[in-house]
C-alpha cells in the first residue's frame, strides 16, 4: 500500500485527528464571527474577482507584448 511506505499508523491517525480538529475550529470561528464578516467584508468576493481578474489580464498583456 502506498501510504504504509511513507506513513506509520500513528502518523495517519494523527493527521486525521488534526484535520478534523482544524476543520471544527475553523467552522466554530467562522460561525462566531459571521456578523463581523457581513459588516466589514461586504462584497469582498466581487472585489477579489475584479482585482484578481485585472491583475491576470495585465500580466498576460505584458507577457504577450514582451514575447516571453
Amino acid at each position: 500500500m502506498f501510504l504504509s511506505a511513507y506513513f506509520t499508523t500513528g502518523r495517519i491517525v494523527f493527521m486525521i485527528f488534526f484535520i478534523l480538529a482544524f476543520l471544527a475550529l475553523m467552522i466554530y470561528s467562522y460561525k462566531k464571527d459571521i456578523k463581523n464578516h457581513e459588516r466589514y467584508y461586504k462584497n469582498a468576493g466581487k472585489k477579489v474577482l475584479i482585482y484578481g481578474g485585472l491583475t491576470i489580464i495585465i500580466f498576460m498583456t505584458i507577457r504577450y507584448f514582451t514575447g516571453n
